[in-house]
């Protein structure tokens, strides 16, 4: 389907993904004004079904699963001893209790290793449908598809094919995401085309989650990374045991030695991961994530400088030599 829509495809965790259909600009507005399309099934799925499935994710991950309940999504990690993030996580509870975990597309291993399970991820396709049309958009198709409210989780049927339809997403827009059979995908994909879904690429979803202020792993999280770092204590619930709790516990104790900020700059001229960021002509800390705001038309990044530096106070980012007036704001940028 993206070799006939011409998409230009590149390798990514493993997989031929596209990472652009019509421009990445064009296809992150469409997202932001009405509703895009992507194909997501390079993500991980690992199934648990066994009865102590739920306990083990509890005692596990950072997030008390105990918050939430059967039908409902969960945003969680999975950390070494040290306190570090393996992975950041996606949970889709299942009505009947079957607990789909969902890693990033090269994490899919070590999650599988740490709570065992069913590795699915070949079995099926993910299509995340985004945007403030997305569940009109994805109603014309299935009326049960736009019922899918943020962070819940249904089984639901489309033309004969079973489906996971989730409230989740990576772009900072309502919309949802339908996990279906290889075998039906292409229809699915089709039809949600026919409905005004716009099809978009990973350009464009790396650009709008990037304006959202969320994590990539691999950049603002890592296994040297915690979520403290990454300013996401909120996803710890320290009153659970999981692995590394006694690391950020430490940490949580001390201070962190360094935070992740959002930094704005005053060109046009997009900031890359790497680059420096300078603050009183000392380089205190290296961009993890950077590009060309398409809402904003200026560049923004992400990147981890030291707790002194705060909200409001300047600093420049050394693209290839040359110095990038910026300031610190506070995230999501859009």
């Amino acid at each position: 389907m993206h070799v006939a829509a011409s998409a230009r495809l590149a390798p990514f965790g493993g997989w031929d993904m596209p990472l652009e259909y019509s421009g990445t600009i064009s296809e992150h507005l469409a997202c932001r004004d009405s509703c895009a399309m992507f194909d997501v099934s390079h993500l991980g799925t690992v199934r648990l079904s066994d009865s102590g499935a739920a306990e083990r994710v509890h005692n596990t991950l950072t997030n008390n699963l105990h918050k939430i309940k059967p039908g409902r999504a969960q945003y969680t990690h999975l950390l070494n001893e040290a306190g570090g993030v393996l992975d950041d996580i996606i949970i889709w509870w299942h009505p009947d209790g079957t607990i789909d975990v969902m890693p990033n597309a090269s994490n899919t291993a070590s999650v599988r290793n740490a709570l065992g399970g069913n590795d699915i991820t070949r079995e099926r396709a993910v299509i995340a449908v985004q945007g403030p049309e997305s569940r009109r958009i994805a109603s014309e198709v299935c009326s049960d598809f736009g019922e899918v409210a943020r962070f819940r989780v249904a089984d639901v049927t489309w033309n004969g094919h079973p489906c996971t339809v989730a409230g989740t997403g990576y772009t900072g827009e309502a919309g949802i995401e339908i996990s279906i059979s290889n075998a039906a995908a292409p229809s699915l994909w089709a039809a949600l085309a026919e409905a005004g879904a716009t099809p978009a690429g990973l350009g464009a979803r790396d650009t709008l989650r990037l304006e959202a202020g969320l994590p990539l792993h691999g950049h603002e999280l890592s296994g040297e990374i915690s979520p403290l770092q990454a300013g996401l204590a909120w996803v710890v619930a320290f009153d659970t045991e999981f692995v590394g709790r006694a690391a950020l516990i430490a940490e949580r104790e001390a201070g962190v030695a360094r935070h992740l900020v959002g930094i704005s700059t005053e060109s046009r001229r997009p900031p890359r991961a790497d680059s420096r960021i300078i603050s009183d002509d000392i380089e205190v800390g290296v961009v993890t994530s950077g590009n060309y705001s398409p809402v904003l038309q200026h560049g923004i990044a992400m990147g981890f400088v030291p707790p002194n530096l705060k909200i409001g106070d300047p600093v420049h980012i050394d693209v290839r030599g040359s110095a990038i007036p910026g300031t610190i704001v506070s995230m999501p940028f859009v």
